[in-house]
C-alpha cells in the first residue's frame, strides 16, 4: 500500500511480472477490496498465482518508525514481514516507509548470527556497469566493526547478483593508507586480514562512477547523501541537455541527430532500471523499492527479489559470516 502511487502502481507491475514469471506465485497484502477492485482491471490474471491478504492499517510514508512498531500491528507492511517469517512467502517487497521497513524487518524477522545491523544495498551505474553501495541510510552513525560486516555481506551479495571475486572498496576523502577518519581506518584493517574477500582499499567518491569498484562501503549519512546526489544530478544533467538542444534551430538539428544516443543514455541511466535496495543481515529476503517508482521500476525489483531468491542470499550471507564473524 505504501510508495507514491500504492496499489495503483504495486498491483499492475505485480500482474506484469505473473506473465513474465510463469512459475512464480504473489501476495498482494493491503486493503482487500481497493486491490481486488485494481484486479479486476486486468482480465486474464491467473489467480490461483496471484492472493490478496487484507491488511486493515497503512503505514503513512512520514511516520516515525517507534510509532508504526508499536501502534499499527494490523499495517500491510507487518503482516507481509509476518507472512515471511512465517515460511508463507520467500521475500518481501515494499515501497513503503524506509525507515519504518527497516524497524519492523529487525523485529519480526531479526538480523543474523553476528550481524549487528543490517545494511541497505543498491546498484548504482557506472562506465562499465554498475556498482553495489551500501549502506544507504539505514545506519547513520556506523564503527569500523559495522563497516567492515557491511563489506562482507556486500561482498557475497554482489556474487549473489553475478559478479565474479566482487571488489571491495571503502568510501574515502582519498585513496591513501593515511587517509580518513577512525573509524574508516580501522574497517580497512580488519578488511586487509579477511579470507577470501576482494579488497581493494580505499576508493574517493568519483572512482563510484568510474566502476573502480563492484562494492562500495560507508555509513548510511553518507551514502544516502551520495544516493541522492546522484539521483539529483542525473536528473540535472537529463534536464539541462533538453534545454540546450532547443535554443536555437542549430541545436534542435544536433539535437535531432543525437536523439538517438541520448536515448539510449537514458535508457541505460535510467533510475527504474536500478530500483531496489536489498536488506541485508536479516532472516529473510527484504527489498526496498524507491517511493517514487513506477510500475517498470517496481518490476526490477521484484526482478531483484527473484535473484535473491534463487540464490539463498540470507543462507549464503550466514555460511560467509560463520566463518569470519563467528
Amino acid at each position: 500500500m505504501g510508495g507514491d502511487f500504492g496499489p495503483h502502481c504495486i498491483v499492475p507491475a505485480s500482474i506484469a511480472c505473473l506473465a513474465e514469471y510463469p512459475s512464480l506465485h504473489l501476495v498482494l497484502v493491503g486493503q482487500a477490496p481497493l486491490i481486488e477492485d485494481l484486479i479486476a482491471q486486468s482480465p486474464g490474471v491467473d489467480r490461483a498465482r496471484l492472493h490478496v491478504e487484507h491488511a486493515g492499517e497503512v503505514i503513512a510514508m512520514g511516520e516515525p518508525p517507534a510509532q508504526a512498531l508499536r501502534g499499527k500491528p494490523d499495517s500491510s507492511m507487518r503482516i507481509a514481514l509476518e507472512l515471511l517469517r512465517d515460511g508463507r512467502v520467500q521475500a518481501c517487497v515494499s515501497a513503503g516507509n524506509t525507515g519504518a521497513l527497516m524497524a519492523l524487518s529487525r523485529y519480526v524477522l531479526k538480523t543474523l548470527p553476528g550481524v549487528d545491523r543490517p545494511a541497505m544495498m543498491a546498484a548504482i551505474p557506472t562506465q562499465s556497469g554498475c556498482c553495489q553501495l551500501l549502506d544507504l541510510g539505514a545506519n547513520v552513525d556506523c564503527s569500523a566493526e559495522h563497516l567492515y560486516q557491511f563489506a562482507l555481506m556486500g561482498s557475497v551479495a554482489a556474487e549473489v547478483l553475478g559478479v565474479v571475486s566482487p571488489r571491495v572498496a571503502l568510501l574515502n576523502v582519498g585513496s591513501e593508507d593515511n587517509k580518513g577518519n577512525q573509524q574508516v581506518k580501522l574497517a580497512a584493517s580488519l578488511l586487509q586480514q579477511a579470507v577470501g574477500l576482494n579488497y581493494i582499499g580505499f576508493v574517493e567518491g568519483d572512482g563510484l562512477y568510474r566502476g573502480a569498484a563492484d562494492v562500495l562501503v560507508c555509513d548510511g549519512f553518507v551514502g544516502n547523501v551520495l544516493l541522492k546526489s546522484s539521483e539529483g544530478l542525473a536528473a540535472m544533467i537529463s534536464a539541462r541537455a533538453e534545454s540546450l538542444f532547443k535554443e536555437s534551430l542549430a541545436s534542435r538539428v544536433v539535437g535531432s541527430l543525437a536523439l538517438p544516443f541520448l536515448r539510449r543514455l537514458r535508457a541505460d541511466l535510467a533510475p527504474a532500471q536500478y530500483n531496489g535496495a536489498s536488506f541485508l543481515g536479516l532472516q529473510g529476503i527484504v527489498v526496498k523499492s524507491h517511493g517514487a517508482a513506477g510500475q517498470e521500476g517496481f518490476k526490477s525489483a521484484i526482478r531483484r527479489t527473484l535473484t535473491e531468491i534463487h540464490e539463498d542470499l540470507p543462507q549464503r550471507l550466514h555460511g560467509r559470516l560463520e566463518d569470519l564473524l563467528l
